[in-house]
């Protein structure tokens, strides 16, 4: 079934990190986001692609033992493989694409 999404830049979820299911594909889940608010420090099990579509986000995570941050724009994309540690703190309001294993924190 075809579906065309037209409100990214005006979804509001009714809490901080609440997201519209937008598709399973062979276990992975598209999901948009919408925040205020910081998540919390997590890795996930699996791979994570986080595209913000809408406002700006600091990503922190951790290499090397040490942490680090990113301004994360409009079209831009954050990989993290299975097991990498991050946080992402929205800068007011954003909305973000994420795909993602089926279940993952």
């Amino acid at each position: 079934m075809i579906r065309i999404i037209q409100d990214v830049t005006s979804f509001r979820a009714d809490r901080p990190w609440g997201a519209r299911d937008l598709a399973e594909i062979d276990g992975a889940t598209v999901r948009l986001h919408w925040s205020d608010q910081p998540y919390v420090w997590h890795a996930n099990d699996g791979s994570e692609a986080f595209v913000v579509l809408d406002g700006e986000v600091d990503m922190h995570f951790r290499r090397n033992g040490a942490e680090e941050r990113v301004r994360l724009r409009p079209g831009d994309i954050f990989l993290a493989d299975a097991g990498d540690e991050h946080v992402a703190h929205p800068v007011g309001e954003a909305r973000i694409l994420v795909v993602e294993r089926k279940g993952s924190p």
